[in-house]
């Protein structure tokens, strides 16, 4: 059986393609976007901790950085709830420490900049809702391609992603010439809720 997010695909067995491990992979997903976080599985003290943290959302499908203030004592591979511009998100932490700080050096991150914060540990009634919301996800996206068909417009919606909380969409769209934003933005929203 392949991983739940593995986008490496799969042969006839169900062995994911990329790591041949059965679904049972040691990094914990088979995605392009994938990073491991081997110095956590090494009994180091950090004396000073570097407070900025890697968040994973949809099985790595998206990856942004939030400071992780102290007292939520939240660690690599604990799933928190973030603060976000429309309410708030729920993601696994996927990489913490001086790995952040290496991984925000190859994205060209500056250390010094505003990063939104983790809130707090993910609770059960968290993860209900998150459930809830990515099972309404394949829908969405039957819907808004319904949507961009009917306004005729040459598009493809790639996938769609609800903020944890539900409260927002997010679509994944290739760079399409020959259609305006504006009349899709101005159907989808009504016509999702």
């Amino acid at each position: 059986m392949a991983c739940a997010g593995c986008t490496v695909g799969s042969k006839d067995n169900g062995a994911p393609s990329g790591c041949q491990s059965k679904g049972s992979c040691a990094s914990g997903s088979c995605n392009r976007l994938n990073t491991f976080d081997w110095l956590t599985t090494m009994e180091i003290e950090d004396v000073d901790p570097f407070q900025v943290v890697e968040v994973s959302f949809k099985n790595g499908s998206r990856k942004a950085f939030y400071f992780n203030q102290p007292y939520t004592r939240a660690s690599t591979g604990d799933m928190v709830v973030v603060d976000t511009q429309a309410g708030c998100d729920v993601g696994r932490i996927s990489l913490s420490g001086e790995l952040v700080r290496l991984q925000m050096r190859k994205k060209r991150v500056s250390q010094d900049g505003y990063f939104p914060k983790v809130i707090r540990k993910a609770n059960e009634r968290d993860l209900e809702k998150l459930d809830e919301v990515r099972n309404s996800e394949k829908e969405t996206m039957i819907r808004a391609r319904a949507i961009a068909r009917s306004l005729n417009l040459n598009m493809k919606i790639g996938d769609v992603e609800y903020q944890g909380d539900g409260k927002k969409l997010r679509s994944t769209t290739p760079p399409m010439a020959g259609w305006t934003f504006g009349s899709l933005s101005g159907s989808l929203p009504r016509i999702l809720k």
